[in-house]
C-alpha cells in the first residue's frame, strides 16, 4: 500500500531532484542576473567631430561630469521634439558638470540642413556629426532617438530608444538619479 523509499533507490534520487531542481534553477538565474547588473558596460573612448570643427573623445567630455548622448537626424520628428528638453537639462545641470552631446546622423549631403536647424533653434548643447553612422553602429544608436546616459567614470547607466511626449520626465529622473539629486525609491519618482 505504501511506497517504501530506500535511501539508495532511484525513487529517492528522483524525488530529491524534482524537489530541488526548481530551487537550483532559480538560484542560478538570480546569480546570472546579479552578475550582469554588477558588470556595467564602459563606453568606448570614441572620437567625435563637433559641428564647430573641433574633435573630442567621449572620455574627454566626461572629465567634468556625466554625459547624455542622443543620436538624432533632422528628418526625425521625435528627435526634434525631445531636443528642447535635452537642451534645458544641459543648461539646468551644467553646474554639476553634466553635458548633452547630440550626435547627428544626417547624410553628408544634408550637413547644411543640420547647421541651419541648430542655429535657428539656438540650442546650447554640443553637436557631434556622424554622417556615415560609424559612432551610431559602435554605440547601437541606429534607432532614433537613442539616448545613452554615461556616468563620469564611463559606465553606461541608462539607455532609451524612441521618444513620446511625457518621456522627458523619465529622462530627467535618470539624469537627477545619476547626479545624486533623486532617490531610487518610488516615493521620489514623480512619474
Amino acid at each position: 500500500m505504501y511506497d517504501t523509499i530506500v535511501y539508495n533507490s532511484p525513487k529517492l534520487i528522483g524525488h530529491i531532484m524534482k524537489k530541488y531542481t526548481a530551487l537550483i534553477l532559480l538560484f542560478l538565474t538570480v546569480s546570472v542576473f546579479a552578475s550582469e547588473i554588477e558588470k556595467k558596460q564602459i563606453i568606448p573612448d570614441l572620437k567625435v567631430k563637433l559641428m564647430d570643427g573641433q574633435k573630442v573623445t567621449i572620455h574627454e567630455l566626461l572629465k567634468d561630469g556625466p554625459l547624455l548622448i542622443d543620436f538624432w537626424a533632422t528628418w526625425c520628428k521625435p528627435c526634434k521634439k525631445v531636443m528642447k528638453h535635452l537642451n534645458q537639462y544641459h543648461l539646468d545641470y551644467a553646474n554639476k558638470g553634466f553635458k548633452v552631446l547630440m550626435i547627428n546622423q544626417d547624410s553628408p549631403r544634408s550637413m547644411g540642413k543640420v547647421k541651419t536647424f541648430i542655429r535657428s533653434k539656438k540650442f546650447d548643447f554640443l553637436i557631434g556629426l556622424d554622417p556615415n553612422q560609424k559612432l551610431a553602429k559602435k554605440l547601437n544608436g541606429l534607432i532614433m532617438p537613442t539616448l545613452i546616459l554615461v556616468a563620469q567614470d564611463g559606465t553606461i547607466q541608462w539607455r532609451h530608444q524612441g521618444y513620446m511626449p511625457g518621456e522627458e520626465k523619465e529622462i530627467e529622473y535618470q539624469i537627477r538619479l545619476l547626479l545624486g539629486l533623486e532617490s531610487e525609491s518610488l516615493e521620489n519618482n514623480k512619474l
